[in-house]
């Protein structure tokens, strides 16, 4: 008789208002339209509540209190107090942490585990992180005694992390002391709203941190807005195309984090268990919804066959299922959308001749749900290893050279993250020093900190986030 898991449900300590509005100048202010939008539990299609749909009035009344408060409160308080500010908010992520984790997978689909130890601490992280900053300006860029803030900042964040970049974009925005407004990804915006919740509590000065809900046209007034000093935008690269012409020609900063199709390259004298581990991490985690996702797998030809047979019999073992079970490590795509662009994908990996091989379990009756999959076959030319799938899908091509495996890694028009496996660590550093990517990760991957910084290159965007280097676009010298 085989063994299963019995269900382990986290219960939801998280209350749902039936509709949200915006957070405008510490207040909690109605669409000027009136309009409203659905947010949906991607596991059961359900409704979870309204939000407000923002419109160029209420991007000018957001922008304003941005404004109002720069000048008036963040600008001229001393660093130390911003600093005191900052941490409080990282204070009461961890005190509301169970909470945060709850309403991440119920909004978004992604597995309570991930919500829970990943998502939460990292936020929380990044808060501490850069209130230590907050005082000492001075020492993030050489030549400068007195580093100014940029001003307002506008920031537009993706669904597939959605507390997370939030902390990534608001953290060291206020504690270089510019005020934000952000906003949400429509399909995620309830742990953005509750993180305005955290910020009142804290007794934040109104107006240094507004969150605006609404759709890709709200994200357009807020890019297109002349009040706006600084655009920090992560999301699709096609989409960053577009801010990048709209701010073109302007006085306007910016930073784009976009998409990625990294390669992840295991060679043979890899320790190669370790290396399995690491490339389920790289592709599987968080439904494959991961910019830096190690969605193109490389294997040295000789082992390709036992890495094969090693990728079948461990995705055998992924728990697919409802998220908010402590045992699921695959949770719900996103949205409709999404999980309709990630089936059309794999259908043309198999019209092409790729060979698809996917995990042998139920999917549940409702939601959108795609199993654990990966093609064997595959050449440069495909689809499958030239687009962003930003789903649970890999795509297997084999090397037999160093030189050979940078070259095929490099064949991308992205230029975000990769992975190295091998026990020799000048090849990893060899490999390394030639991969055209923002990030590279030996012998692990998907590993963040936030004292490290992280971004990409050509259409993955420019700009750095995290570390020092992640101050540097929220300072004028």
């Amino acid at each position: 008789m085989a063994l299963a898991y019995a269900p382990a449900l986290e219960s939801t300590p998280v209350r749902i208002a039936a509709r949200y509005d915006h957070f405008i100048g510490g207040r909690w202010v109605p669409s000027s339209s009136g309009q409203t939008f659905a947010t949906v539990n991607p596991a059961t299609e359900e409704e979870l509540a309204q939000v407000a749909v923002g419109t160029p009035e209420d991007v000018e009344r957001a922008v304003a209190a941005a404004r109002e408060a720069y000048e008036r409160y963040w600008r001229p308080m001393r660093p130390a107090d911003r600093a005191k500010f900052v941490y409080r908010i990282a204070r009461a992520i961890t005190e509301r942490s169970r909470e945060l984790a709850v309403l991440e997978t119920m909004d978004g689909g992604k597995p309570i585990k991930e919500s829970r130890d990943f998502d939460v601490v990292q936020a929380a992280a990044h808060f501490f992180y850069y209130a230590g900053w907050a005082d000492k300006l001075r020492y993030a860029i050489h030549g400068s005694e007195h580093p100014e803030p940029v001003g307002v900042v506008g920031s537009i964040i993706p669904w597939n992390f959605p507390l997370l970049m939030a902390a990534w974009k608001i953290a060291p925005a206020i504690a270089c002391g510019n005020t934000i407004v952000l906003k949400p990804a429509e399909t995620t915006p309830l742990t953005a709203l509750l993180l305005a919740e955290i910020c009142e509590e804290a007794e934040l000065p109104p107006g240094v941190v507004n969150i605006l809900t609404g759709d890709g046209r709200t994200g357009a007034a807020l890019v297109a807005h002349p009040g706006i000093d600084k655009i920090a935008f992560t999301g699709s690269t096609e989409v960053g195309k577009i801010i990048q012409k709209t701010v073109a020609g302007t006085r306007k900063r910016m930073t784009l984090e976009l998409g990625g199709k990294a390669a992840n390259i295991v060679f043979a004298d890899a320790p190669l268990d370790q290396a399995i581990e690491g490339v389920v991490t790289g592709i599987y985690f968080n439904q494959g919804h991961v910019c830096c996702a190690g969605s193109r797998l490389l294997v040295q030809e000789s082992v390709h066959d036992e890495v094969v047979d090693k990728l079948k019999a461990r995705i055998e073992t992924l728990r697919l299922g409802d998220p908010l079970d402590k045992n699921t490590d695959i949770g719900a795509i996103n949205s409709a959308a999404q999980h309709a662009k990630i089936s059309e994908l794999v259908q043309s990996g198999v019209a092409e001749g790729a060979v698809l091989y996917q995990q042998s379990c139920a999917l549940p009756a409702r939601g959108f749900f795609h199993r654990a999959s990966f093609f064997t076959g595959v050449s440069q030319s495909h689809r499958i290893a030239r687009e962003e799938i930003f789903g649970p899908v890999l795509s297997i091509m084999t090397f037999r050279t160093a030189d050979e495996a940078i070259e095929k890694a490099n064949n991308t028009p992205y230029g975000l993250s990769a992975g190295v496996w091998t026990d020799k660590g000048s090849k990893s550093m060899y490999v390394a020093q030639r991969l055209q990517a923002g990030v590279v990760w030996c012998s692990t991957f998907n590993q963040f900190d936030p004292s490290s910084p992280f971004g990409g290159y050509r259409e993955s965007g420019f700009g750095r986030e995290g570390g020092v280097a992640g101050l540097h676009p929220y300072l004028s010298v």
